[in-house]
């Protein structure tokens, strides 16, 4: 396992660690924690862009669908405002 030396340093009001770019992460989130032993555990947290708005859609029958379209075509006309 090879080693590396790096700097910690004051990013805002946070303390952030310089990461070499040997081990870059492919993530824009982690994970981060102590263990028992006083170690900082960085584990990168996978994208599942759109995965929960995906589980939410499931939820939705045709009856809900049907309801949604009709409520669009029964929508409000626009107001009328004055031009500012």
């Amino acid at each position: 396992m090879t080693e590396y030396i790096t700097r910690v340093f004051k990013n805002g009001n946070s303390q952030a660690v310089r990461i070499p770019a040997e081990l870059r992460l492919n993530s824009d989130r982690v994970q981060i924690f102590k263990n028992a032993q006083g170690d900082l555990v960085i584990h990168p947290i996978q994208a599942s862009r759109g995965a929960a708005f995906m589980q939410v859609l499931q939820g939705f029958d045709d009856e809900f669908i049907h309801f949604m379209e009709q409520e669009q075509q029964e929508a409000l006309p626009l107001q009328e405002r004055e031009t500012l």
